[in-house]
């Protein structure tokens, strides 16, 4: 299966294991990626809050981008907050023929033009309604018995639901648990899963964007996980990348290591923590892996 594939500013950046990981685990679960690697920033719902005209224009590009790939079913990001962000752009897009119209005048210039309706989609959703569960069971290779993994979708994957397409796909905000599962390993239900990580809005209030990212990841490890898994490269920041300052804020050790959503998906495919670029983490990830190594010694 063909895929316009757009990785997001923060894969590229802040955290190139992400991207590096969908690399290797896309051949192996099916997926060919056609990289828009010429694409822009979604604006991450900041740039809509100042100028939305621009906003617009910049993901229509993206999307007429993604449009003009031969052979390519869908688009699919990976990351939770480009999701949610385009998937509010493109609403707007698809509204009305002459804002559409006036965005494609812009795009003009670089012979791009959108048209209404391109399919976007997160990997987390590829995986589970077009590759299917049960071709991802029988892809696995190793079995993540025993690697309790604690689910941690962001705000922009699951709400608003009627923008996302959960009356086509109710179960969406369950898909992640549902991997966990296929792949072997047990979900670990805790308050902080469908909750804001907080990183919208570190930079006007760090304390209480910390707060929020401490309570979730201790009520995690209270509840026995070994690591969290999220879909979105930006919790991911708030989660793993200020996980030691978060722990001030709640006045607690923290420790637990964050999972991006391929790197766990690769984990069961038979790659190595290594290989997935688990060990560029703020915080280890020494302890899954080894408990990843001692499956494969016992398979």
């Amino acid at each position: 299966m063909k895929v316009a594939y757009w990785p997001g500013c923060v894969s590229r950046g802040f955290t190139p294991e992400l991207h590096g990981a969908m690399e290797l685990v896309a051949p192996k679960v099916g997926l060919e990626l056609a990289e828009l690697d010429r694409a822009n920033c979604c604006g991450a719902g900041v740039i809509a809050e100042h100028n939305q005209e621009l906003a617009d224009t910049l993901n229509a590009r993206t999307f007429a981008m993604a449009q003009a790939q031969d052979g390519a079913e869908l688009m699919m990001n990976i990351c939770s907050t480009c999701q949610g962000a385009q998937s509010e752009c493109q609403e707007r897009l698809d509204a009305s023929s002459e804002y559409r119209e006036m965005i494609n005048d812009t795009l003009a210039a670089e012979n791009l033009r959108y048209e209404k309706g391109v399919t976007n989609k997160n990997f987390l959703w590829v995986l589970v309604e077009d590759i299917g569960l049960d071709k991802l069971g029988s892809l696995v290779k190793r079995r993540l018995d025993g690697l309790r993994i604690a689910p941690f979708y962001g705000c922009y994957i699951i709400r608003p639901t009627d923008r996302l397409g959960y009356h086509a796909h109710p179960e969406r905000d369950t898909y992640l648990e549902q991997v966990i599962e296929v792949i072997g390993a047990e979900s670990v239900a805790y308050t902080g899963s469908h909750k804001c990580c907080g990183f919208p809005v570190i930079t006007m209030n760090k304390k209480t964007s910390l707060t929020q990212a401490g309570r979730h990841l201790g009520d995690a490890i209270d509840a026995g996980a070994d690591a969290l898994v999220t879909p979105c490269p930006l919790c991911h920041l708030n989660l793993d990348l200020q996980q030691p300052e978060a722990q001030k804020f709640v006045n607690r050790d923290l420790g637990i290591p964050v999972l991006h959503f391929p790197q766990l998906i690769g984990l069961a495919l038979g790659l190595e923590p290594k290989e997935l670029g688990m060990g560029k983490h703020v915080v280890s990830t020494k302890q899954v892996a080894a408990k990843v190594t001692a499956l494969a010694a016992t398979a």
